[in-house]
């Protein structure tokens, strides 16, 4: 039986009561009037060593959600903490990049190496192409930054498993006089008492349960949120609003071993396929292929299989 199965009974009770002390009170009275919970002990010491019991083990079970929540509060901290300080580098990045002179293009003629394959390559369904036009040519959306866009509104940035979006509010905002609304499928944001600032489907779904929010400096609103599939790039954060180009997304090589071992082998077997492609060489399913019709082949020496194609 679950913990929870009474919840709405006793939550009634508990109001009516008005307090925990009158809980008790209501609540052994009740074992009093209308059960055997006293006399059919017979002796009324094994009576209070249920009682006991019963909060020992409630003890324990507080105890290890108290630790859970904890733990997932620090992880959460750490995890803010590090979105601020790859924040920072953006902005550096970006005021680096702003401050620096115009490169001459015009002087570089060497054919730029083909990049190793990548999660990020992976997770995008990077096609394999034998140069670089055929690429630009199925290029859609802007150019990513650290993964994310830029929109009117907002900006964000992305990993496989989640996305941050910066929205600036007035300076001087205080949590409070926000409404943010962040369901599995879609996300309003805005100040108290006016327009709300963005109001839509997102792109795809996300773990409502997991997603927070916060206001840095009292003028920057920070959404973290948790998708749903890890193993996928968005182009968008809310539907109808710029896309980018997920096939140019560069991700870090070393989130490869914080992934699940089913996940982490369907990733590795992607960057095998795609570099594969590259080399001209077959994909795994189309090698299995070819490993089985030669195992046929040498099994049945007398049909003639000039004309098999691998399909």
């Amino acid at each position: 039986m679950g913990d929870d199965k009474f919840d709405g009974l006793f939550m009634t009770v508990a109001q009516q009561a008005g307090g925990i002390d009158p809980l008790f009170d209501a609540f052994f009275g009740f074992l009093r009037r209308k059960t055997d919970y006293y006399s059919g002990a017979g002796d009324l010491s094994k009576a209070e060593q249920t009682m006991q019991g019963a909060f020992a083990r409630h003890k324990q079970a507080y105890q290890k959600d108290n630790e859970e929540k904890e733990a997932k509060d620090a992880k959460t901290a750490a995890k803010r903490r590090a979105d601020e300080a790859a924040r920072m580098k953006v902005i550096e990045e970006e005021k680096a990049a702003a401050a620096a002179p115009p490169g001459r293009f015009e002087e570089v003629v060497d054919e730029p190496a083909k990049p190793e394959p990548s999660v990020a390559a992976a997770a995008a369904g990077a096609p394999a192409a034998e140069g670089a036009p055929a690429a630009e040519e199925e290029s859609k959306g802007a150019k990513p930054v650290h993964n994310g866009g830029q929109t009117d509104k907002y900006r964000w940035t992305q990993t496989l498993g989640d996305l941050n979006v910066f929205i600036e509010v007035p300076p001087g905002t205080r949590a409070k006089a926000l409404d943010v609304k962040i369901t599995n499928t879609k996300l309003q944001l805005g100040l108290k008492g006016q327009p709300l600032m963005i109001d839509g489907d997102l792109h795809a779904r996300v773990k409502g349960e997991d997603c927070f929010w916060t206001v840095e400096d009292n003028k920057i609103i920070n959404l973290t949120l948790q998708k749903v599939n890890a193993m996928e790039w968005w182009n968008r954060v809310i539907v109808g609003d710029p896309e980018i180009d997920t096939q140019k997304v560069e991700p870090e090589n070393s989130n490869l071993s914080d992934l699940d071992g089913e996940t982490r082998q369907t990733v590795e077997k992607m960057m095998y396929d795609q570099r594969q492609k590259q080399m001209g060489k077959p994909t795994s399913e189309e090698q299995k292929k070819q490993d089985m019709l030669a195992k046929f082949m040498e099994q049945h020496p007398e049909m003639d299989f000039s004309n098999a194609k691998m399909s």
